[in-house]
């Protein structure tokens, strides 16, 4: 039934120009008025046909009562009391509630809000480092693990989505994606003086998702980031209070956009063809929907183990050797720190996703087979160039499954024994003994290892520069 406390509020407010007390209100419904007063104070749901019978004694219309719009500004500022006195941020304080009455005086209320509204922002400024994140990020990886990284309520949104844009079959295209933008009450603008802090800027009270004209090749890009914008509403996403809340609303609307991009029947049909013709190839999978091979390989993840029942294992891994993205349900042993953190740890030489630097000729798929402590795995990698530096992208499965996969007939082999530093961390006994103690080398800091996000609106968005661009913007609506 949507947000509880602005319906009570709205029911409060009809009420009240009705000249009604909750007692006579409760006589022409049927219902006590405490019952009633709950309800008000958005505490219990009303039954569809007693919110009917209240709207009929209120002279009002059933979804003016449940338009999500506050009737007043006290209303609104007492919601945002109610609900941030609510929260685990103030619960942690051990401090009593602060019943907004009439007694409560506007400019009280409206200080109480702000005291909120700072305290809230002040916790998100200390938590918002490089420690929190890898925690928070190291947790929803574990989370993702236990549904197989699967999630069908999202599937289900993004399909209805699809479907309603008249998109059959194929990459979906930008027509289709400023149809699905129009159906939510949205219009895709393409704005040159985007914030630099914002990847993509949503006009609410206007209905207009601003996004940059310029795109990668292909436009996969531009309409990832509009169906992501899209996502925020369809979801029902709140600003985050905490950075895990951040990851994990940043997962989600990543997920939806390659839900719409690669829909979930089409998918499933094309991948279970590949299959039942052992020829399985995530770059198939990337062309035949025109998004990028990093977005096939984790649209892979999302559907392989709930559709294809394969377990598997995705990284990818910089030209440092260093890891970005991981994910696992086969049983590899990725390579973490002491938190559990894999971010940043340095990969296996030896494995696939390193060893496919070394080609010469990169245009296709690198196969291999790696013999590990967990046991063998193949695995499929495909090098790309970034801002200023290479990645690969790796998809790989358990040798017995290596049969549904093109590529499978590879010689190339390699033996693991990491984490094991005698694989593949320390030097050999002739180079050691040749420049043991003879060398010194300056080695290359990442500063965003040390820094913390910016200081500000969480995450880092400049608000200022935000708020500018709209006012700047709002005369073109």
């Amino acid at each position: 039934m949507g947000d509880l406390a602005t319906l009570g509020q709205r029911i409060r407010h009809y009420r009240v120009e009705a000249g009604l007390t909750l007692d006579q209100l409760g006589e022409q419904v049927g219902t006590a008025a405490s019952q009633l007063s709950l309800i008000e104070n958005g505490r219990r749901e009303p039954r569809v046909t007693l919110l009917g019978d209240i709207a009929r004694a209120l002279g009002v219309t059933v979804p003016e009562l449940l338009d999500e719009t506050p009737p007043t500004p006290r209303a609104a500022l007492e919601i945002e009391l109610d609900r941030m006195q609510r929260s685990a941020l103030y619960a942690r304080l051990g401090l009593p509630s602060v019943r907004a009455s009439r007694a409560l005086g506007d400019d009280v209320l409206e200080a109480l809000v702000g005291l909120h509204r700072e305290l809230v922002d002040r916790e998100r400024r200390s938590i918002a480092t490089p420690e929190e994140a890898r925690r928070a990020n190291t947790e929803l990886r574990h989370r993702m693990r236990e549904k197989n990284n699967y999630l069908p309520e999202i599937e289900k949104l993004a399909e209805d989505l699809v479907r309603s844009s008249g998109h059959v079959s194929g990459a979906i295209t930008h027509r289709e994606v400023g149809l699905m933008a129009k159906r939510l009450g949205f219009e895709l603008v393409y704005a040159n003086d985007l914030p630099r802090s914002a990847r993509s800027v949503t006009d609410l009270e206007n209905g207009r998702i601003y996004l940059p004209p310029a795109s990668i090749p292909g436009g996969h890009g531009l309409r990832s980031m509009a169906l992501q914008a899209m996502a925020h509403r369809m979801l029902g996403h709140e600003v985050p209070e905490t950075y895990a809340d951040f990851l994990h609303q940043r997962l989600e609307i990543n997920y939806f956009a390659a839900a719409c991009l690669m829909p979930l029947t089409q998918s499933v049909a094309f991948l279970q063809q590949a299959k039942n013709d052992r020829n399985i190839a995530v770059e198939d999978f990337r062309d035949a929907f025109g998004v990028t091979h990093e977005a096939a390989a984790l649209r892979f993840t999302n559907l392989a183990t709930a559709h294809l029942d394969l377990q598997l294992h995705f990284l990818r891994v910089g030209d440092d050797g260093a890891v970005y993205k991981a994910y696992e349900n086969d049983g590899l042993r990725l390579p973490v720190d002491v938190t559990g953190s894999t971010e940043g740890q340095p990969v296996c030489r030896k494995w696939s996703a390193r060893v496919a630097f070394t080609r010469t000729n990169r245009t296709t798929e690198f196969y291999q087979y790696t013999d590990t402590p967990e046991g063998t795995f193949w695995e499929s990698t495909q090098t790309g160039t970034g801002t200023g530096s290479e990645f690969s992208i790796t998809v790989g499965v358990p040798f017995a499954q290596a049969k549904w996969f093109r590529g499978r007939e590879t010689t190339k082999r390699e033996v693991s024994t990491c984490p094991d530093p005698a694989c593949c961390t320390l030097p050999d006994d002739g180079l050691a003994s040749r420049w043991g103690g003879k060398v010194w080398t300056s080695a290359r800091l990442h500063a965003h290892i040390l820094s913390p996000l910016p200081a500000g609106t969480f995450p880092g968005v400049d608000d200022q520069e935000v708020y500018r661009f709209l006012e700047q913007h709002a005369s073109d609506a």
